[in-house]
């Protein structure tokens, strides 16, 4: 074929001030020319009028042929058979292929007998500099077409990868880390092979492409002396062949390269083993991976190895019988891509033309989805190239001839406009400019006269494209969602970022990272075939859930480390599929309640005791937990099985409760009464089994004497879902009885306390499955001091003579949570007997009065949401419900209750209180429950709530059953502005005024 230029076919110049500065450059070269024959090369090429056109267009247009037409001017002239004879009107004849063939022959001869490292790598570069030229120049010249280009660019890259390669295995050996298996060629038979994938397995490379590489040994063929085994030795390997292809130097670099194909990137090394690659690939490979297996190739080192791997794979990749559910997964990743067809709107500025609608990606989709379903059994369909595969496909029936050939045609221009993108600056891009000037520039480049023209033919077809691709897979519900959402390959999709970011999520690339990372099987949970499948049809769903939480991205972050804990992912998405209400509390959960999205990382099979709405609508009575949990322990074998199955039993509800705090299902009243139900059953199941593990070695004694009081939130059935447990262990021993009846018997006071004992451990203790409560004991006599179980009698005599006021204060919530009926009466009695004793109020509203103050310099409240300590919150409204139940009982006992809101009710109704101020405190005392149970929940004690980012600000609110945020802000300083008056007139100003007058001490010690 003889060769001429052709002005119809060279690019056009629209930046003539960027022309003239590279014919300035070009002339300065030349006068430099030590070569006589290469110096009237570049005059004669700038004084012809095409040679001159076709530096114009290569000098306005791409900076890197420009770079390379001044630099490597031998080989400029080499294109044109060194003797360029167009000026007499006879034509040369073009040798591009020629001239890459002995530019190989050159690399490989070079770089085999360099010994330097550094003049090694200045080779690799040089030579790819130099062909990356030859192959720009026959595109732009159209001396070459597409095929012959994307041909070019892939055996170049091979011949760099494996030249690289066999110098890395020399220096090896002559280091005498590795035995080669041939002298004379040391890649062949080495137990090493690169596997190509991607554009360079399927030999269309793009002309600034990174290249997907695997890299797989064999330690049986591999004679490699790490001194850490060959899998070390191969893994450093891999890395500097690495680096020596992309780290950029003074000479530029030789390729990027990508192994995050390799199996499970997140997991693996480098560098697989063969036996590993093929476990993976054979139990945990996805679909997507097969369609990515397709294309790949042998492309350096034991190239035998690497074909011998790739038929050990043909089971995986080429299926005899594709199952429902692999079908449905290509159907479902299909789907969620938002391809229409007709009357869908195509921008050419800022087009992806590989990753956009209408795109090359859609291309080798169309062909690789059709190729895996029918390639199991019509080996034709197996070809890795696109266009090989079209027409296959046409050939079989599968697609019409005409669809064939219009997608060959839409392909190579794609590709060559995807080229002309990445020659200007060697960059790896696909978007077209944003601006017009630009576009002209791209549009002149690539030959056109009319940039109109080029937008005209690029739009029509990037819509066949799109239409054609949009038939694929028609039946089956729309997966698509707000618009593209695809998460697999090795990069991310354009419009599925643009889609991430218009649903709401800030940083879209990193979500899909995140997303890619479970289809990847990054975790236990995404690694089985079936879970992939499940979570490939939910994955629209799943983020329209999240995009809808005040932070999505934060949801999503906790949603993957969740995901990250969990054993297996069937049972979770099968079962959010067939209850897909559960897939919005989980959103919630995610985006608004840290401490329930820990919860659940920790112990994910809370989830399930959501599916029981009922409950979380309306709480069952302590009979039905008691009854739930009883048959739930039927098949108990032994203590630790009753403890495993409680603990698991009371997580559920008190998961559930936080669910229903958490979404305002619920008031706070009935969740403080719930969650003290469920402690409550805790307590009384446990106790007799403990009696009887102690029973085993200790025996029994001859009454059940001992009885759990509990205090604190508890005793006032005021929990929350963090609270801990205030209990007091009392027993009464049978007179005269001297000790247990067991083998190693105890005295009463050893045996109540070593019960005691082992009962706070067995609630305390901390499982696989979590733990129950926390206990705290400082409420006993003498607080930490006193001993673990006290005598009902030393109980009763401490209280009635030696108790501090602050001690009569807790003991208004005490009540008994378990214990033998006779006794508990017996306790009950002693506790009504205690708080209904005459006392002296001038004493005890000192003494109140006093506590508040030394708690209010000891531990002031950091910020207004501290809603314990604030002045006006919860313990200036418990302290006052105290005071005045303590100085009105032995007149009217019915003002007694544990609750602080029943306590304010009841002295309300003996008149100790007027009925708008009561309900005013109760109001207040429901308002700052909630709100302290929301904080807990939302993100944990001790938060300042105005520093908080806005959306738990928001969740906060809402929890509580507020509009927004600064509305909640709003109530809570005028709430406690108001109670912290009351307190003010009915506790501080009379103790002040009492101290005024002098009134004489109270003796009783203040703590």
């Amino acid at each position: 074929m003889s060769f001429q230029l052709e002005a119809a076919k060279l690019p056009r110049c629209t930046r003539p001030e960027q022309a003239e500065l590279g014919f300035a450059k070009w002339q300065e070269r030349q006068l430099r020319e030590e070569d006589g024959e290469l110096a009237a090369f570049m005059a004669d090429l700038a004084a012809d009028p095409l040679g001159r056109k076709l530096l114009t267009g290569l000098f306005a247009n791409s900076r890197f042929l420009s770079q390379c037409a001044v630099t490597e001017v031998a080989t400029f002239a080499a294109f044109f058979g060194r003797a360029p004879t167009w000026r007499d009107g006879v034509p040369g004849k073009p040798i591009p292929g020629i001239l890459l063939s002995e530019l190989t022959e050159q690399l490989k001869t070079e770089v085999a007998a360099e010994a330097n490292p550094a003049a090694l790598w200045r080779r690799l570069r040089r030579y790819r500099r130099r062909a990356s030229f030859i192959i720009g120049l026959a595109d732009v010249t159209q001396t070459w077409q597409v095929p012959e280009v994307l041909t070019a660019l892939s055996d170049t890259a091979d011949h760099h990868v494996s030249a690289a390669l066999a110098a890395l295995l020399r220096q090896a050996a002559e280091r005498g880390e590795l035995l080669p298996g041939n002298a004379s060629d040391i890649e062949k038979g080495c137990g090493y092979v690169l596997l190509g994938l991607g554009k360079l397995g399927a030999r269309e490379l793009n002309f600034s492409s990174d290249i997907d590489l695997i890299a797989i040994f064999d330690p049986e063929r591999i004679d490699y002396q790490h001194r850490r085994g060959p899998q070390e030795g191969c893994i450093r390997l891999t890395r500097e062949l690495g680096r020596m292809l992309e780290e950029r130097t003074a000479d530029g670099f030789v390729y990027r390269t990508d192994f995050r194909l390799r199996p499970d990137p997140g997991a693996m090394p480098l560098a697989v083993s063969y036996l590993s690659a093929l476990a993976y690939y054979e139990t945990l490979g996805q679909n997507w991976e097969r369609a990515a297996m397709i294309k790949a190739r042998p492309v350096a080192g034991d190239l035998d190895l690497g074909h011998e791997f790739l038929r050990e794979l043909r089971p995986f990749i080429w299926r005899n019988h594709l199952d429902f559910y692999a079908i449905q997964d290509i159907h479902s990743i299909k789907r969620q891509i938002n391809a229409q067809k007709g009357g869908s709107t195509v921008a050419v500025a800022g087009h992806n033309i590989k990753l956009g609608r209408g795109g090359i990606r859609e291309i080798e989709f169309f062909a690789q989805t059709q190729q895996l379903i029918w390639g199991g059994r019509d080996h034709s369909q197996r070809n890795p190239q696109t266009v090989a595969a079209l027409a296959a496909l046409a050939a079989a029936g599968q697609i019409t001839q005409a669809t064939a050939d219009e997608l060959t045609s839409a392909y190579y221009f794609l590709r060559r406009v995807e080229n002309h993108l990445q020659m200007a600056d060697e960059k790896q891009t696909h978007n077209l400019p944003d601006k017009a000037e630009d576009l002209e520039a791209l549009a002149a480049f690539l030959g056109y006269a009319d940039p109109a023209a080029f937008e005209r033919e690029l739009t029509a077809t990037l819509q066949l494209v799109e239409d054609t691709y949009a038939h694929l897979f028609e039946e089956g519900a729309d997966l698509a969602g707000p618009g593209n959402l695809v998460f697999t390959g090795g990069e991310a999709d354009p419009d599925t970022v643009r889609t991430l970011e218009g649903m709401g999520f800030d940083d879209g690339a990193k979500v899909f990272e995140l997303v890619r990372g479970w289809h990847h099987g990054r975790y236990r949970a995404t690694r089985s075939t079936r879970s992939r499948q499940y979570l490939t049809e939910l994955m629209p769903a799943l983020l329209e859930a999240f995009s809808k939480t005040l932070d999505p991205d934060r949801a999503l972050i906790r949603f993957d480390k969740f995901l990250a804990g969990l054993p297996a992912g069937v049972q979770l998405f099968s079962t959010i599929q067939a209850n897909p209400t559960l897939l919005e509390v989980l959103a919630e959960i995610m985006g608004g309640a840290p401490l329930l999205a820990e919860q659940l990382g920790a112990y994910p099979g809370l989830l399930d005791a959501v599916l029981d709405q009922d409950f979380i609508e309306s709480f069952p009575s302590a009979e039905v937990f008691a009854e739930e949990l009883a048959e739930q322990l039927h098949d108990a074998r032994d203590l630790q099985d009753t403890l495993d199955i409680t603990q698991r039993w009371a997580e559920d509800r008190r998961f559930c409760m936080g669910i229903a705090i958490l979404r305002a299902k619920i008031d706070v009243d009935e969740t403080g009464r719930a969650l003290s139900d469920i402690a409550d059953v805790v307590l009384k199941t446990l106790y007799p089994p403990v009696v009887d593990d102690l029973a085993r070695r200790h025996g029994r004694l001859s009454d059940d004497g001992m009885a759990i009081l509990a205090m604190g939130k508890l005793g006032g059935r005021e929990m929350t879902v963090s609270s801990d447990l205030d209990l007091v262990f009392l027993y009464d021993p049978a007179s005269g009885e001297e000790t247990s009846d067991g083998e190693k018997a105890l005295a009463p006071s050893q045996y109540y306390a070593r019960l005691s004992q082992r009962f706070i451990s067995a609630v305390t203790a901390k499982t696989a499955k979590g733990q129950l409560y926390e206990i705290d004991m400082r409420l006993r006599p003498s607080g930490n001091a006193g001993p673990i179980a006290t005598p009902l009698s030393g109980f009763m005599k401490y209280y009635r003579e030696s108790a501090w006021t602050w001690e009569h204060m807790a003991l208004t919530r005490a009540r008994v949570v378990a214990g033998a009926a006779p006794l508990r009466d017996e306790i009950e009695a002693g506790l009504r007997d205690i708080l209904t004793r005459p006392r002296d109020p001038d004493a005890l509203l000192r003494d109140i009065a006093a506590m508040r103050k030394r708690i209010e310099a000891e531990k002031p409240a950091k910020t207004i949401w501290s809603v314990k300590y604030l002045r006006g919150g919860l313990i200036d409204l418990e302290f006052l419900a105290q005071y005045l139940q303590l100085r009105h009982a032995h007149e009217d006992p019915s003002v007694l209750a544990t609750g602080t809101q029943e306590a304010f009710t009841r002295l309300a109704a003996a008149g100790v209180l007027e009925a708008p101020l009561a309900a005013a405190l109760i109001d207040a005392t429901r308002f700052f429950r909630q709100l302290q149970g929301s904080l807990r929940l939302t993100v944990g004690p001790a938060f300042d709530a105005d520093s908080l980012p806005k959306v738990l600000q928001s969740t906060l609110a809402r929890a509580v059953g507020m509009s927004d945020f600064m509305a909640l802000r709003s109530r809570l300083l005028r709430t406690a502005e108001a109670i912290h008056q009351v307190f003010i007139e009915q506790l501080e100003s009379p103790a002040k005024a009492l101290e005024a007058a002098g009134a004489a001490t109270s003796g009783n010690p203040v703590t």
